[in-house]
């Protein structure tokens, strides 16, 4: 195990936000991950877990030590004669991953094609895209309890995915993930619930092809963040009572929405931030790109104090319109290394 020290973490996160780390180590496997805690309690540090970098908001100065996963390795565990269960390492990129899933013909994870970030972090937010979470996928997560000192691994059951949600995110400062086991079907069942998608896949109708359009879609409407620094979509869709559904609607008739199993209905914040004047709009060094309102673009090396300003401006612009409150997607961090509230900044 190598610590650095005073580490320039820039490079490490899809925003490009400059952060410079006291404590710095890669993590290659399990023995590490054990020497990192070791070291981090001894030293007194909390520990800031770094994977894809593609959804954190980082303050200057980190005063922690930083754990950046880069556990690799694609493992069969089980298969039978309708899917593959497989341990993939925490610092897999997850778009790589998925594109091999398909090669192999395991299928399920193909509307999740050009997320960026690493498979480690997925189940945090338990990514989703066009219909699909990954949580579906899931049969468990291997973890470091920090609260129990152990290895252990927590069943999907257990993880609590919800929208965006997971027991992960509830509990920031406990778990280290390590590997996540995946149960992938051989035979495909298309979701093909977004219109966009629908339209794209038209009728040639394969895991490939939908594969493919989920790619040039993403690529049509979310920047490469080497061109333009960003963490995707930066807030998430909100999710409504059906009566707020039916008084914004009634004011706008084309608001996209989607009803969801319990009655309440989601809301494309892309199309609300785009209604409040914010697509293409820049305030100093941050704007919302111009081809898709929901993405916040870091145009001139701004800092977390740009970044905020923007986003709280959009925040406000949307409540006002609309009196929604939109909650940001990436995780926000301060100097001691602990994730904090966006309520709190």
């Amino acid at each position: 195990m190598n610590i650095q020290n005073n580490v320039q973490l820039k490079p490490f996160n899809t925003l490009s936000l400059s952060s410079i780390s006291s404590h710095y180590v890669k993590i290659q496997n399990i023995a590490d991950v054990l020497d990192a805690v070791a070291y981090a309690h001894l030293a007194n540090l909390n520990i800031l877990v770094l994977s894809g970098g593609s959804n954190m908001l980082l303050p200057e100065h980190v005063h922690s030590l930083v754990m950046h996963m880069d556990i690799q390795g694609i493992e069969l565990i089980a298969e039978d004669a309708q899917s593959q269960t497989l341990r993939v390492g925490a610092g897999e990129n997850w778009h790589q991953f998925v594109l091999w899933t398909t090669r192999q013909q395991l299928y399920g994870l193909q509307n999740l094609a050009l997320i960026p970030g690493l498979v480690g972090a997925s189940p945090v937010q338990n990514i989703g895209a066009y219909g699909v979470e990954v949580g579906e996928f899931i049969q468990s997560v291997q973890v470091y309890d920090r609260e129990r000192q152990q290895l252990r691994s927590i069943l999907a059951a257990e993880c609590d995915f919800a929208y965006r949600h997971s027991v992960f995110k509830d509990q920031p400062n406990r778990y280290i993930i390590t590997h996540v086991t995946f149960k992938l079907p051989k035979h495909a069942e298309l979701k093909l619930g977004y219109g966009d998608l629908k339209t794209a896949v038209g009728d040639d109708l394969t895991p490939q092809n939908l594969q493919q359009q989920v790619i040039n879609i993403r690529q049509s409407k979310l920047p490469d963040p080497k061109d333009y620094p960003n963490v995707g979509s930066f807030f998430k869709n909100p999710v409504v009572t059906s009566q707020v559904f039916a008084r914004i609607s009634h004011e706008f008739p084309n608001l996209p929405h989607y009803p969801q199993a319990n009655g309440q209905v989601k809301l494309a914040a892309g199309w609300l931030i785009d209604q409040a004047g914010w697509k293409g709009k820049q305030l100093g060094k941050v704007g919302m790109f111009h081809k898709q309102a929901l993405v916040l673009v870091n145009y001139a090396d701004a800092n977390l104090t740009d970044v905020q300003a923007t986003y709280h401006a959009v925040q406000q612009d949307v409540y006002r319109k609309f009196h929604i409150q939109l909650e940001p997607e990436p995780v926000l961090f301060a100097k001691d290394g602990l994730i904090r509230a966006h309520t709190d900044a």
